[in-house]
């Protein structure tokens, strides 16, 4: 997923639901109404469950600062419908087609990170959830959702890097080696995303294996030899000038990788690309234990590619329900299967250290990884049909 297409900025219509219809933020009368209320600290709904069919979210910002509010698939990650900029005591609505199913409500005052969540529940009802339009719409959809998904996690990914440069810089390293996987998993969720800026990924995410002659180590990783050098033999530790340094270099860099990726749209083609792209960096570092050598937190890693690689695929899914139905549900069965492996190793908020996994869990995560890479590795041929033929 090296290069992107930037055309103009998406209308309200375009954020179509991927497999259930489509979102506006025109309200149509007899839509069933949810009213939120978004304040500085708050986001308060009228409901939390509602009957599947249309839906309007009435976002009113009763704060300060102009405010977004998403619906989210149950995962919390697939971004099902989103209304931006609602500035202080303006209401919004958001109308959107949804089946039943658990989902995550958001909002987001000063447009920023992740969200006051909540949970939201749609329940089976007798009105039918249209699937809209052609193969052509669906490419659409796809395109646009995977969009505001990589925003959304770039977004997040720029708030707890700030902070987790705040902890290093003071010297609180504690707090520090706490939250470096928690922010690293917005990167590695949208991993392909970022590679595909060759001035940045170098800078960014090189590990010290992956240096070129004369090339300075800045970023995540020289950072995390820093928090973690019990694995290097005579580690000199970075000054506080030096610590400053390679900081703001990569907060630096964050901002400007949030800033490029909000000029990028996506064809369903790359998208499809980016899902095995994901699962191939878990293949070729994080089953090995490569990436993250010095803190063993490859598992966190493990995962967000894994949600990135889903949550492309999903993107598309309904493209390739239309085209290969037995893919499709293939795909989704191995995924569900490698999940299953990778909670088992779930430890509170987190994961068990990667090098106290045994060699049998090891080649468990191994076999699954390669169960899914063969289904996901015909996902591109497939979805660039559905593109040729519409």
């Amino acid at each position: 997923m090296r290069r992107w297409r930037t055309p103009a900025r998406l209308s309200a219509f375009a954020a179509c639901l991927l497999l259930a219809g489509c979102t506006t933020t025109e309200a149509t009368s007899g839509d069933r109404l949810v009213e939120v209320d978004s304040g500085n600290d708050s986001c308060d709904l009228s409901t939390t469950e509602a009957a599947a069919g249309t839906l309007t979210f009435r976002v009113r910002n009763s704060g300060s600062k102009v405010t977004e509010f998403y619906l989210l698939a149950g995962d919390g990650l697939r971004i099902v419908g989103e209304v931006e900029n609602v500035g202080p005591s303006l209401t919004r609505d958001l109308v959107v087609s949804v089946p039943d199913g658990g989902y995550v409500t958001a909002c987001k005052p000063g447009m920023r990170g992740k969200g006051i969540r909540g949970t939201f529940t749609v329940t089976p009802s007798d009105e039918k959830v249209p699937v809209v339009g052609g193969e052509a719409v669906l490419v659409k959809q796809a395109n646009d959702i995977y969009a505001a998904y990589v925003e959304d996690q770039s977004a997040q990914l720029l708030e707890k890097t700030q902070r987790f440069v705040e902890l290093y810089e003071a010297g609180r390293d504690d707090a520090a080696r706490a939250l470096y996987p928690v922010a690293r998993t917005h990167w590695e969720r949208i991993e392909t995303v970022a590679e595909s800026f060759g001035d940045l990924d170098p800078r960014m995410d090189a590990r010290e294996a992956d240096l070129e002659p004369g090339q300075a180590w800045t970023g995540w990783h020289r950072i995390e030899k820093d928090l973690w050098p019990q694995r290097a033999t005579g580690y000199t530790p970075l000054t506080a000038a030096q610590r400053s340094r390679v900081a703001r270099r990569l907060l630096a860099d964050t901002r400007t990788l949030d800033r490029r990726v909000r000029k990028l749209r996506y064809a369903a083609d790359e998208i499809a690309n980016g899902s095995r792209g994901l699962l191939e960096e878990v293949a070729t570092r994080k089953v090995t234990g490569e990436e993250e050598y010095w803190s063993r937190t490859d598992l966190w890693d493990f995962q967000a590619n894994v949600d990135g690689a889903r949550v492309a695929f999903e993107g598309v899914r309904p493209l390739v329900e239309r085209r290969d139905p037995s893919l499709a549900k293939k795909i989704a069965a191995e995924f569900a299967a490698l999940q299953t492996l990778l909670d088992h190793h779930r430890r509170g908020d987190g994961f068990e250290r990667y090098d106290r996994l045994s060699q049998v869990e090891v080649k468990r995560l191994s076999d699954a990884v390669n169960a899914l890479s063969e289904p996901l590795s015909r996902l591109t041929a497939v979805v660039v049909g559905a593109e040729a033929k519409d």
